[in-house]
């Protein structure tokens, strides 16, 4: 037998070996791979890891269309030691806590409109925001007028999970008092307003089109000399170009057309009528991609960040497509958000980072 045929059968008693060994030895690895799993996750809080500034993560990029890679629509801002959360889709909350941003850490909920895949995630955030800390208040929810019945409604159906926690965990580990959330309402005085100040932040909601779903809002914030806008859900909207001016960073819907036709097509040929007709309605009140780009030219945006997506992204090589010709329509960058970003703009610079933490 030649030195290769010998080598070559030597690797293949070790394979055969180490697969035995993985085999006979599978729960005490298992364990061993978990117990790591744990130690790397658990405990992780990276708020306090990050410089003075404001940080936009991107906690859901997704839509009511299924994708396991991406929660709903869900966006955490840190200024400096706050912490706010805008629009929590499905899954957002579970997000947060996989990027090692506990919602415990949450002052607040800012909510831009009332659709169900803009605030289906309340009530874990709510859970999370209340158990993970041991809180004492309720997390509170700034939205326009309306927002209170969402939050009765949420509050109302955990109230019965409320009892049972207590019940079980005690008092002193879920205080009754942190349960569920409060509503902070606002009114519209114009196309913008200032809705919330505080310390070196201020967060102005401004009206935009996502008619006939009204009222609908984007907010704006702004934190030493950095700033960062949310669309919400909007046609193109010259109300936002306003509000976000000279903003560092855009974080804006998106939504093209020509692939969300191809869906309903394919409804039509299976069939389903009604979802082909839902297809075509909702290309009259999101944003495309390159019209997304021309807000960020005019309103002067140094980044643009697309997120909530239709249809899903399920892969990078999709991104050409969904862009169209958007970056010949901005001059600055332009990224197709996935969940896990972390845009931070420190404070006393010009510099937007980008990282993840998922």
């Amino acid at each position: 037998m030649s030195w290769l045929k010998r080598i070559g059968l030597a690797a293949v008693v070790l394979l055969l070996m180490g697969g035995l060994a993985a085999y006979a030895f599978q729960a005490q690895i298992g364990m061993w791979l978990f117990e790591r799993g744990v130690a790397q996750r658990i405990g992780v809080e990276n708020i306090a890891a990050l410089d003075d500034g404001l940080h936009v993560g991107l906690c859901g990029t997704g839509s009511p269309m299924p994708n396991l890679d991406s929660a709903g629509p869900c966006n955490v801002v840190i200024a400096g030691e706050q912490v706010f959360i805008v629009d929590i889709g499905e899954g957002g909350g579970e997000t947060l806590n996989v990027m090692g941003i506990s919602p415990g850490e949450a002052d607040g909920l800012f909510l831009t409109h009332f659709h169900s895949d803009h605030i289906d995630g309340l009530g874990p955030l709510m859970l999370f925001h209340w158990t993970r800390s041991s809180g004492t208040v309720p997390l509170a929810v700034y939205g326009p007028s309306g927002v209170e019945a969402i939050v009765a409604g949420f509050n109302t159906a955990y109230a019965t999970d409320k009892g049972y926690r207590i019940a079980h965990h005690g008092p002193e580990v879920v205080p009754p008092s942190g349960a569920g959330g409060t509503a902070r309402p606002f009114e519209m005085a114009g196309q913008a307003t200032v809705v919330l100040r505080r310390g070196a932040l201020t967060v102005t909601a401004f009206a935009v089109n996502h008619d006939p779903i009204t009222p609908s809002v984007g907010y704006r914030f702004d934190y030493k000399g950095r700033s960062a806008c949310f669309s919400g859900d909007t046609k193109k909207s010259a109300d936002l170009e306003r509000a976000c001016k000279d903003v560092d960073l855009l974080v804006h819907e998106a939504l093209q057309p020509r692939m969300v036709e191809k869906l309903a097509i394919a409804s039509d040929k299976g069939g389903q009528t009604g979802a082909a007709k839902i297809f075509r309605d909702i290309k009259d009140y999101h944003t495309t991609p390159e019209q997304a780009a021309e807000s960020a030219q005019t309103a002067g945006a140094r980044m643009l960040v697309l997120s909530h997506l239709v249809p899903p992204m399920p892969s990078r090589y999709l991104h050409a497509v969904f862009l169209g010709d958007a970056r010949s329509r901005f001059d600055g960058p332009i990224v197709v958000g996935e969940d896990g970003m972390l845009f931070s703009l420190p404070s006393g610079s010009k510099e937007i980072d980008r990282s993840r933490l998922m």
